[in-house]
C-alpha cells in the first residue's frame, strides 16, 4: 500500500508563488518501483486536469499548457517527493491540487490540497 500526502497549499496573492510537495510512503519494495509522478488539479464542477508530470528519473517533464513557464515539477527519489514550484500564480489557478504516482501500471493519489490565489 503507498500513501501520498500533500502540503504546501494555501492563499496567495496573484503574481505571489507556492511549492507544493507530495511525499510517498508504505512498502519499500513498492516505492522502490515508483514511476511517473504528476500533479493534478480539480475545481468544483469541473473534470481533474493534468498539471505537469515526470518521468522516474526525471529525463521527461509534460506541462499543460495553461501552466508552462510559470510552474517547474521536479522529484527526489531518494526521498520519494515530488514539487510543483508554483510562479506568477494567477487567480484562474486557485483549485484542488493533487498528487498522483503511477507504480507498477497502479495509480495512487493523495488528499489534496487547496492553492486560493486573490487578485
Amino acid at each position: 500500500q503507498v500513501r501520498l500526502v500533500e502540503s504546501g497549499g494555501g492563499l496567495v496573492q496573484a503574481g505571489g508563488s507556492l511549492r507544493l510537495s507530495c511525499a510517498a510512503s508504505g512498502s519499500t519494495d513498492v516505492i522502490n518501483v515508483m514511476g511517473w509522478l504528476g500533479w493534478y488539479r480539480q475545481v468544483p464542477g469541473k473534470q481533474r486536469e493534468l498539471v505537469a508530470r515526470i518521468s522516474r528519473l526525471g529525463t521527461t517533464r509534460n506541462y499543460a499548457e495553461f501552466v508552462k513557464g510559470r510552474f517547474t515539477i521536479s522529484r527526489d527519489n531518494a526521498k520519494n517527493t515530488v514539487y510543483l514550484q508554483m510562479d506568477s500564480l494567477k487567480p484562474e489557478d486557485t483549485a484542488v491540487y493533487y498528487c498522483n504516482a503511477i507504480i507498477s501500471s497502479l495509480e495512487y493519489w493523495g488528499q489534496g490540497t487547496q492553492v486560493t490565489v486573490s487578485t
